[in-house]
């Protein structure tokens, strides 16, 4: 916990927390006697008015969570806007946050990536949520529970192949951290060999779809053609500019035409 985020929630009025039996020991810890509300998902929306009211009075509270950031997977966003809405000021105290962590020691490009949060319970509905995750082409970051962290692997493997790359990081910071970098396949196996790997919380980083070199290739020809025709297109009608780009890009007339319309947004 940084020295600014124990400052802050030693002067605030007061500390709403998801679990004040989580929170307590570790206020304590730091000597933090400030008194502690509960705010959760069940009680968000109507916790949030009576927060407003004590606002409006001049006085401070403070929002944290179990473990890692409000709103990132946990309650926090209804208060957050209820906030906004009534001109109230919200600022943050930045702290350990699981997605960062992660990526940070991924191996994965971190230039472009996703966060999905939890995948659905239930396997069917968890299949069809990986399904179109399983055709992007940047890097993705996973939360999982310990009693699901095994179908979710196996589920994961049937869309995106036992050859997927990821990082598996359990218990991040934490005194258990464990962090495998392998395939999919490689990663459900070392989890299911080991019933110590199959505890905490979960996040996984996959690493994104790897177009081959045929899928490239189509892709440089619509870069290459999307640059042809936003010159010709300015100086010709789009019928015209298709002829001559086809020409140019070794592609047809009809997908030349194509790409012009949808340049121009018709």
């Amino acid at each position: 916990m940084s020295a600014r985020a124990i400052q802050t929630l030693q002067q605030v009025d007061r500390i709403y927390a998801e679990d004040t039996r989580h929170s307590l020991p570790l206020l304590r810890h730091h000597g933090i006697e400030t008194r502690l509300w509960t705010l959760h998902e069940h009680n968000e929306e109507a916790r949030s008015t009576e927060i407003i009211t004590h606002l409006q009075t001049g006085a401070s509270a403070a929002l944290i969570t179990d473990a890692g950031t409000p709103l990132i997977s946990d309650p926090g966003f209804k208060l957050v806007r209820a906030c906004q809405a009534a001109g109230i000021k919200v600022s943050p105290v930045p702290g350990a946050c699981a997605v960062t962590a992660a990526l940070c020691v991924s191996g994965l490009p971190t230039d472009r990536f996703q966060f999905v949060g939890f995948p659905p319970a239930k396997s069917s509905a968890r299949q069809s949520w990986l399904q179109p995750l399983a055709q992007l082409t940047h890097t993705l970051v996973i939360y999982e529970s310990p009693h699901r962290i095994i179908d979710s692997l196996k589920d994961m493997i049937g869309q995106f192949g036992e050859q997927r790359l990821i990082t598996l990081a359990r218990e991040l910071t934490k005194r258990f951290e464990t962090l495998i970098h392998a395939p999919l396949g490689e990663v459900l196996a070392a989890v299911e060999a080991d019933a110590n790997q199959q505890k905490g919380e979960f996040v996984l980083v996959v690493a994104g779809l790897q177009p081959a070199d045929g899928d490239e290739a189509a892709a440089q020809v619509i870069v290459d053609l999307d640059k042809t025709l936003s010159v010709l297109l300015l100086h010709l009608p789009p019928k015209t500019a298709a002829k001559c780009a086809a020409e140019l890009c070794s592609i047809t007339k009809k997908q030349a035409y194509d790409r012009a319309l949808k340049l121009q947004g018709r």
